[in-house]
């Protein structure tokens, strides 16, 4: 039910591997990625006769070892944008006095089991914002239907939040595959696609 309903934007990504069985250069292994998306809601009740202008699909060799070392950039750039939380948060905390009756209520709070990651926009300093336009240049030179044309970014071309940062890490993860719902980053990553 989930693969023939989407109620919402979204970038369906996913890699394929081929067998390394065959003696090659780790340099010269190549990915496939694979993605599809709609730009419409999109609900299916019959594969076989189901066509949609909304919905595209396609695909794109990337060489594996330019993969990993982005993968790893962009882990770099989410630790970089959750210390700029982290501090932003002890910041306006600090800044706030408390009562004590406050403090005691703040620590019957439960945590969740299962987190919700920050959609805030972050405001990010110029170290990081040079980081994630380096990052996202490569992106843009990897997922660019004509990569000679990809000139590096003078600016981000998103809305950069916690949650659009790990969407990126987690697409380039060979490993396995990912959604991406967040519009900014949505509208961005299929203008590459063209």
């Amino acid at each position: 039910n989930r693969a023939a309903n989407a109620s919402n934007k979204e970038i369906n990504i996913q890699w394929y591997i081929p067998s390394l069985a065959k003696p090659s250069n780790y340099k010269d292994t190549k990915v496939l990625l694979l993605y599809a998306y709609n730009t419409e809601p999109v609900k299916t009740s019959n594969i076989k006769i189901f066509s949609s202008m909304s919905m595209l699909s396609g695909h794109l060799w990337i060489p594996l070892a330019r993969i990993i070392s982005l993968r790893e950039k962009l882990s770099n750039l989410k630790q970089q944008v959750e210390m700029l939380m982290e501090s932003s948060k002890s910041l306006s905390s600090a800044s706030e006095p408390t009562s004590f009756l406050e403090q005691s209520e703040t620590w019957k709070i439960i945590p969740s089991k299962t987190p919700k990651m920050n959609v805030a926009k972050v405001h990010l300093d110029e170290e990081t914002e040079e980081m994630a336009k380096r990052c996202l240049s490569e992106v843009k030179a990897l997922l660019s239907a004509v990569p000679a044309l990809s000139l590096p970014l003078t600016e981000i071309p998103f809305d950069v939040t916690l949650q659009s940062i790990a969407s990126l890490e987690d697409m380039f993860d060979p490993a396995s595959g990912c959604i991406i719902t967040e519009e900014s980053l949505f509208n961005w990553i299929i203008s590459l696609f063209h």
